[in-house]
């Protein structure tokens, strides 16, 4: 489980997190929504310390950790506990699609070079892709890249993975293929935190739903109590203004294995 309490960060003086306090626990998927700029991705950063907060304490495991004190080797340990799949796909051009995900469990875990090229087979496999492990990122469509990021976050077996928009750089008819493997990673019991503006696929995949607003939680819950019946005006307005139909859209792909190659 990982508990965050009393979470601030500032940037130049302007307020991006103003004592943010949730959960995650294990198994399950809890999806962060929200306008932009309301500190959502500058959450997922400071939980995987790419970000220092500059208050609050993170529970991790059991273990406390505070964000302004940590030193370098508890924010290494936190790191080694979780991984991070970002926006922008972040793959070594120069490198294969199975060598992107050997290199953090060489570098990073210290595996055998064969004991890596093992979990990065299974992790290509998993995501669809075990075809296309000596492909270079430019010989990759968008969502097969994307893909290759969620594998290599799995390939580390993190206690939880951290998603930031991982759809938001695909082209429309991409989208899907990625949620798929999300929606069976969650199906696996895989617990993860996401930040996404897919709402149908929020509503439809994540266990809980954290609405931020202004670099604070302002309501949480089931993703049925939140797009049916949220508590809080604010949360309505944000989902009135995001979509009109939210509440009877199916979702978004029926995430089955054809059309994912």
């Amino acid at each position: 489980m990982i508990r965050l309490r009393n979470v601030h960060k500032q940037f130049g003086g302007k307020r991006v997190l103003t004592g943010v306090d949730f959960s995650v626990h294990d198994g399950e998927t809890v999806a962060l929504i929200g306008p932009s700029g309301s500190g959502k991705t500058t959450l997922l950063r400071c939980v995987n310390f790419l970000e220092r907060a500059d208050e609050g304490d993170m529970e991790l495991d059991g273990r406390q950790v505070s964000f302004r004190r940590a030193t370098r080797r508890e924010a290494l340990a936190v790191r080694r506990k979780t991984a991070m799949v970002f926006q922008q796909y972040n793959l070594f051009k120069n490198l294969t699609a199975a060598e992107n995900i050997e290199l953090g469990l060489r570098v990073a875990q210290k595996k055998r070079r064969s004991e890596a090229a093992e979990l990065a087979r299974n992790a290509l496999a998993l995501v669809g892709l075990a075809d296309r492990a000596g492909a270079y990122p430019s010989e990759l469509s968008g969502g097969q890249q994307q893909r290759i990021g969620i594998a290599r976050a799995v390939a580390l077996s993190p206690r939880i993975i951290l998603f930031d928009e991982p759809t938001s750089a695909l082209d429309p008819e991409l989208v899907g293929e990625v949620l798929c493997c999300i929606k069976e990673l969650a199906d696996k019991g895989q617990t993860m935190l996401i930040v996404s503006h897919e709402m149908s696929f929020v509503r439809h995949v994540a266990n809980r739903v954290v609405f931020m607003d202004g670099g604070a939680v302002v309501e949480e819950g089931a993703p049925e109590d939140i797009f049916t019946r949220p508590q809080k005006e604010r949360t309505a307005q944000f989902l009135k203004r995001v979509t009109d139909d939210w509440a009877d859209k199916a979702p978004p792909v029926p995430c089955a294995d054809e059309g994912r190659s």
